[in-house]
């Protein structure tokens, strides 16, 4: 089936001999220039965490939040331009390595976002700033793109005001502080989260594998994140069996979030996602992905600041790796994070397919029920239930729905 909806968005354009852009085929995969485009969210996703970790608190856990969605809408605006063009040929090329450059900038600033360090340039303000430049090289190179396609440059002119308007608030925003700061964060983010939600079916989707690969490849770096954070959390401290026991705990949850992503649910919307036509097309690739994937990796960054913490305890010397227990927003990322993946999970595969998955919404709920009881045993005993509970899911699943596990995996 060819995914474009609403017409062939670009059948070629050309900017000079060097700058050509060639319309991406209908079953292309992620090319190695988005790969590397990745690798600084990658990055970025390192500096959400860590804008956490210091002094936990709720602001901080609101304020990753608010990052990591300014952030993911960023990303997002790429995966959907890169669907029409190849990355990796002509003008694209070059605008790829632009955003990088932008989306780089706005990553170093990510702990000055809010609260500009002595010396140096206004940080809030370069992170706006930033987050502009970013925008700008997005929304032109659409319009250029769709010069030979009405619709979609209606589409795209729609998006202008949100992102002038985004990019006002976060400059007023820099100036200011306390609660009045995060309400206009949040005014900022509301114009194009709304706003596609509201309408934006004139977009325009080439290839639908390379649509769900990219954002398959996000939950991977995010998952990768996670990891990252349990070794850097030890990468100073020396080994014990402690440290052992809970990095293999911290990656088995990890892998245990890789499965219930992979092993069928990835495959089973995606095949959905592949017989759909017209307006039902791009609310899918809206709905399921572009929207649903952004608190699974809220979810898992959360989750990354439970796992630090937790490799901090068992192996810095100012805890008892034995007894001290994991408390306050620490303890609700690294529960409340993979609960928040798993609905996530639901809704994706509920909105594509109809069917609601109940074991992984109980398994959420049995998690937020647990948060009270767990905050009085150990830290690494915490860790043990939660890789236990996904356990479970995940043994449950593989056995209760081995039949259609396996037509949907190998089409038997």
């Amino acid at each position: 089936m060819t995914a474009v909806s609403g017409g062939d968005s670009i059948s070629g354009v050309s900017i000079g001999r060097r700058l050509q852009v060639r319309a991406l085929d209908e079953r292309s995969s992620a090319s190695p220039i988005e790969l590397f485009f990745d690798l600084v969210f990658v990055f970025a996703l390192t500096r959400v965490t860590d804008l956490m970790a210091v002094d936990t608190s709720g602001v901080d856990v609101l304020r990753a939040a608010l990052v990591m969605a300014v952030l993911w809408w960023v990303w997002v605006g790429y995966s959907w331009l890169g669907n029409l063009a190849r990355a990796d040929e002509g003008l694209m090329r070059v605008v790829m390595f632009a955003a990088m450059g932008a989306v780089f900038v706005v990553a170093l600033t990510i702990p000055e976002a809010f609260d500009d360090m002595p010396g140096g340039l206004d940080g809030p303000v370069i992170f706006a700033v930033g987050y502009f430049t970013v925008r700008l090289i997005h929304l032109s190179t659409f319009l250029v793109l769709s010069r030979d396609d009405p619709q979609l440059r209606r589409q795209v002119l729609r998006f202008l005001p949100s992102m002038l308007a985004g990019t006002a608030f976060l400059l007023i925003a820099s100036q200011l502080s306390g609660p009045a700061q995060t309400v206009l964060w949040i005014l900022a983010l509301a114009g194009d989260y709304l706003g596609t939600l509201a309408g934006g079916t004139g977009w325009r989707l080439r290839s639908v594998s390379h649509f769900a690969e990219r954002h398959g490849l996000m939950v991977i770096v995010a998952l990768g994140e996670s990891i990252v954070s349990i070794g850097i959390g030890v990468a100073a401290l020396p080994i014990s069996w402690a440290i052992i026991v809970a990095s293999l705990l911290g990656l088995s949850v990890s892998a245990l979030l890789w499965w219930a992503y992979f092993d069928v649910t990835s495959l089973a919307v995606e095949k959905v996602f592949d017989a759909a036509t017209g307006t039902r097309l791009i609310r899918i690739a809206q709905r399921c992905y572009s929207y649903a994937h952004l608190p699974m990796v809220i979810g898992i960054v959360m989750l990354s600041l439970g796992l630090k913490k937790i490799l901090a305890y068992v192996g810095d010397g100012n805890h008892h790796r034995l007894t001290d227990p994991l408390q306050g927003w620490p303890l609700a990322g690294l529960y409340g994070g993979a609960a928040l993946y798993l609905l996530a999970l639901v809704f994706f595969r509920a909105y594509a397919t109809g069917r609601v998955e109940v074991p992984r919404a109980t398994t959420a709920v049995v998690l937020l029920a647990l948060l009270p009881v767990v905050g009085h045993v150990p830290a690494l005993a915490t860790l043990g239930i939660l890789v236990a509970v996904l356990l479970v899911l995940i043994g449950y699943e593989t056995v209760r729905y081995a039949e259609p596990r396996e037509t949907i995996r190998h089409g038997g």
